[in-house]
């Protein structure tokens, strides 16, 4: 038996998937980080990777020599030094007799236009931007890009909570939202969560779903929130689009990731509104698949295998449940 490796690679979790040559899924497996940029650094994101790929291998009855291709689409995968440590330490697992590395954002380019040609925005706890034109051309955001997704969203609103409770700012019903969530009496609690020595912080990035369902009810304070960040996202993706020479062509610019996901859609049809003032004819989105489906798909084109409807029929179905991707 042989069987296609497909791996995203992210700051939260790391997703891999394995499928027979039919496209059917025939294992799944998670792990941590395995962004090399990430506080485990390299070897503590190899390991990750390789914890994810080893139980999927496992839930398949497969082994690594039995790969014939590995797609990873990959968190950290931003400099030629990254991609040479990546490919090195990859191959050495022998995760495949043929390794494609790209950055995270193209995987999810990969997953979610045709041919993998367009811009893709990803928004989870950070973004990832990054652009693919016909010939070939390619860019990603990686360090060009402010700080921006779910710890953004998260900090800023934390920072608003502050200037209203010191009155340097008009009050905002997030302060008894961000309460509520952590199960504090007053503000000052939560500073000292966050800020206490020898004490872990809160993952502040949880505050953003929060964040959003608040906007979406009208506060002024998490709405100029939202939208700031939105309009940001789609200035940083119209330079991807540039970057490429897809501005002033229709292209596809596919939305994915978990904050793109909430049901309130300020953040998504803000930053839509943003890239269309450029470029009125693109075409927005939300990814089918999930970016795990667009490395899987890296690796089924590195092996000349037509990913067409009928291998799509077959993965589709096959796939773990929503709530496994689930940060």
């Amino acid at each position: 038996m042989t069987y296609f490796l497909g791996v995203d690679g992210g700051n939260t979790k790391t997703i891999a998937l394995v499928a027979r040559p039919d496209g059917t899924i025939a294992g799944a497996g998670r792990g941590g980080c395995g962004d090399i940029y990430g506080q485990n650094g390299p070897d503590g994101a190899i390991a990750e990777i390789r914890r994810a790929v080893q139980a999927a291998l496992a839930a398949a009855g497969a082994q690594e020599h039995e790969l014939v291709a590995g797609g990873f689409s990959l968190a950290g995968a931003d400099w030629p030094e990254d991609f040479a440590l990546f490919e090195a330490e990859l191959g050495r697992l022998g995760f495949g007799r043929t390794i494609t590395v790209v950055n995270d954002a193209l995987g999810a380019l990969r997953a979610g236009a045709p041919g993998g040609v367009g811009v893709s925005l990803v928004c989870g706890t950070g973004i990832a931007i990054g652009a693919r034109a016909a010939d070939g051309r390619i860019w990603h955001g990686s360090f060009w890009l402010e700080s921006l997704g779910a710890y953004e969203l998260g900090r800023r609103m934390l920072r608003a909570i502050l200037r209203a409770e010191l009155a340097i700012e008009p009050p905002t019903a997030l302060t008894a939202r961000v309460l509520e969530h952590y199960g504090h009496a007053g503000v000052e609690q939560v500073l000292h969560a966050h800020t206490a020595r020898g004490v872990p912080a809160p993952d502040v990035g949880r505050l953003a779903r929060v964040l959003l369902d608040e906007a979406a009810r009208g506060d002024p304070t998490a709405y100029r929130i939202a939208t700031e960040q939105g309009r940001a996202m789609g200035d940083y993706a119209l330079a991807a689009a540039r970057q490429v020479g897809l501005l002033g062509t229709p292209f596809t610019l596919v939305l994915a990731g978990g904050v793109l996901r909430h049901p309130a859609r300020l953040l998504a049809e803000t930053l839509t509104a943003r890239v269309r003032e450029a470029a009125p004819d693109v075409q927005v989105v939300d990814s089918r698949f999930e970016p795990a489906v667009g490395a899987l798909f890296l690796a089924l084109d590195a092996a000349g295998v037509a990913i067409d409807q009928p291998l799509l029929a077959r993965l589709a179905p096959t796939l773990p449940p929503p709530a496994f991707f689930a940060t």
